[in-house]
């Protein structure tokens, strides 16, 4: 059992490090490029990346990884890696809620609502759709960066105890 933890933890490693890097990349550079678009060219786009997104590339990082993150939690809890178990553990739990279920009731609703908006004729109009969705968006996508981020930390801590446990 211990002769898989390093590689198992290895993996959960790496999705959440993808799924960091995947909100941080919205944060950084997709959602600031949408804000210096035409309105309608935003919206457009927005919509056309919120129904692209949803594919077997992404899935197995947005929705594998804090059930990975528990698995590796749990292995390392059986083998009596208690300090291992309990980054992991963090990792999955702080993930779980301020990534993945943070976007589910949130960022997802929000897609779904603009989804639902024919581009508008009216520039002024279109503006308006765009402020009101983007803002609030982006407030929700930094929370969940943040918190891809300190998962991704834990997972790392944990990694981290892992060499020194079984080195």
């Amino acid at each position: 059992m211990k002769k898989y933890l390093p590689h198992l933890a290895i993996t959960s490693l790496i999705f959440n490090a993808a799924i960091f890097g995947f909100f941080y990349a919205w944060v950084c550079s997709t959602m600031w490029g949408l804000d210096n678009a035409d309105p309608n060219t935003a919206i457009a786009a927005m919509q056309a990346m919120n129904g692209s997104v949803r594919n077997a590339t992404f899935a197995p990082a947005f929705f594998g990884t804090p059930f990975l993150s528990a698995l590796v939690a749990y292995w390392a809890y059986r083998v009596n890696y208690k300090k291992v178990a309990a980054s992991f553990a963090a990792a999955a739990i702080i993930y779980f809620t301020g990534g993945l279920l943070l976007t589910m009731v949130v960022n997802v609703p929000m897609n779904e609502a603009l989804a639902l908006i024919k581009l508008p004729q009216s520039a002024t109009e279109a503006t308006q759709i765009w402020n009101d969705y983007s803002a609030p968006w982006q407030f929700w996508n930094i929370t969940r960066t943040i918190m891809s981020g300190i998962a991704f930390v834990a997972a790392c801590t944990g990694l981290y105890q892992l060499g020194k446990a079984s080195g």
